[in-house]
């Protein structure tokens, strides 16, 4: 799909890795066989807000492998705009390995992206990027923690678009073992979420980033930072969201969707992500924003890869109109 001459209007930036994902059930040391994939936070979001009709960049480096260029051509199939990813001759792509889920457990998985060329971004990877055409901004907490230049980078990109009058979300999605303590992974994650106007985090993220228990009381401290709106994810409960998005404050909470089958539950909080974006950007209410992240987050639970549930519009308007029933 050619992209458009014209900059996207949302972007997100981050790590995209080729991903292994195990044929059959099983320790990954007794696997044998694997399907290839794609994983990474921010380009599942990426995907989903392209499905949607959205025009959508991604910014990252991919190292000059057969991996960097099986993840451009997916992306590029998705209608991904490209003309941010960087070529990186020095340093290869991340890889990751999971296993198969079974009974809707999380899959353990395990990285090969220490040194990577994701893990070089820094701010001059930025230089081109177009942030007066920039309606919204997508960050992730994984991207920061990858170096202190990609750290770097997070927040360059976010106090540019802020400047700029561009939205921005921020979803933690928390991985500790990237972080060289709890106190510079809670530290540095609050910081930019002080940047951010929505903010999305999980509840237990939630409650280890801020040390409040209830979702009101996260809430209010990203509120009290200066987020618009912050909703929360409560797993199979829904998700509670609590801002003033709509001229008031107000909070509420939204149960969640039926799901008949949890297949795999990595890329549930990718497309909530979708969901809430891509309704508030549409111009809807709060409520309908959180009820379209239960919505596709409900749907990527019910398949094998990270982001193969994510709908297109056509989808999304039908599963609107008739929402799956318990």
């Amino acid at each position: 799909m050619p992209h458009p001459a014209t900059p996207p209007e949302i972007l997100t930036f981050g790590e995209a890795m080729a991903m292994f994902v195990a044929d059959t059930p099983g320790g990954l040391s007794d696997i044998e066989h694997f399907q290839r994939r794609l994983a990474g936070a921010d380009n599942n979001v990426a995907i989903g807000l392209s499905r949607l009709g959205f025009h959508v960049g991604w910014l990252s480096r991919v190292g000059a492998d057969s991996f960097g260029e099986f993840i451009q051509r997916a992306l590029k199939a998705e209608g991904i705009d490209a003309r941010y990813i960087h070529i990186d001759e020095q340093h290869p792509t991340g890889l990751v390995f999971k296993e198969r889920a079974q009974g809707g457990a999380d899959p353990r998985v395990e990285y090969l992206r220490r040194g990577s060329a994701a893990s070089h971004l820094a701010i001059e990877d930025a230089k081109a990027v177009d942030l007066q055409s920039l309606a919204h901004l997508h960050a992730t907490g994984i991207t920061p923690a990858l170096s202190d230049s990609a750290y770097q980078l997070s927040r360059h990109l976010m106090k540019q678009a802020r400047a700029q009058g561009a939205s921005i979300s921020l979803d933690p999605n928390l991985r500790p073992s990237l972080w060289p303590s709890e106190n510079a992974m809670r530290t540095t994650l609050n910081e930019l979420a002080g940047l951010a106007d929505w903010v999305l985090p999980g509840l237990t993220e939630g409650q280890r980033l801020t040390g409040q228990k209830t979702p009101h009381d996260i809430a209010g401290y990203y509120l009290d930072q200066g987020a618009s709106a912050v909703i929360i994810k409560l797993g199979a409960e829904g998700s509670y969201y609590r801002g003033t998005l709509d001229g008031k404050e107000e909070s509420f909470t939204i149960a969640g969707c039926h799901v008949a089958e949890v297949v795999d539950t990595v890329g549930a909080g990718d497309g909530f992500a979708v969901g809430v974006i891509s309704a508030l950007l549409d111009g809807g209410t709060a409520r309908q924003a959180v009820q379209r992240g239960n919505l596709i987050g409900a749907q990527a639970i019910q398949v094998v890869g990270d982001m193969e549930g994510l709908p297109n519009r056509e989808q999304l308007q039908a599963l609107e109109a008739y929402p799956p029933k318990a």
